[in-house]
């Protein structure tokens, strides 16, 4: 069968009670339409990008399943008719990666690789170089 891996967001009036509760739906969805979850998280109530139904924050929520796609499709149409649930996105992925997503990560574990070492802050090359422009005092 197919893998996916889900997110939810959920209003952000709900408790996390609820919330987690809409997760277990919505896995029991997946598994009577002949999938299952293979791992769930809840990350919580995070600031969104914009506003989605006057609401500024979410409840977020991940699934990752193993399911055929009839039962993805019907998740996400009750997901979109359910009252709390104000977005769902479903993605096909050729394999899950094993251990907690990036999001659930602490921050020092991740790879900065794209950072780098900054290295001396005095070496700027030409861009430390006021080139032609020549010192404040003399642009009076």
């Amino acid at each position: 069968m197919p893998l996916y891996e889900h997110v939810l967001i959920a209003r952000q009036d709900l408790s996390n009670a609820q919330a987690e509760g809409l997760i277990e739906h919505f896995s029991t969805v997946l598994a009577d339409n002949g999938g299952k979850v293979v791992d769930h998280e809840y990350w919580g109530v995070k600031t969104m990008a914009y506003k989605i139904n006057k609401n500024r924050k979410g409840h977020y929520a991940y699934l990752r399943s193993d399911a055929p796609s009839a039962a993805v499709q019907e998740m996400e149409r009750l997901a979109r008719l359910h009252d709390d649930v104000m977005r769902v996105m479903s993605v096909k992925v050729d394999a899950h990666e094993d251990g907690p997503s990036v999001q659930m990560q602490k921050r020092d574990e991740r790879d900065r690789g794209d950072r780098g070492d900054r290295g001396d802050r005095g070496d700027r090359g030409d861009r430390g170089d006021r080139g032609d422009r020549g010192d404040r005092r003399d642009r009076r």
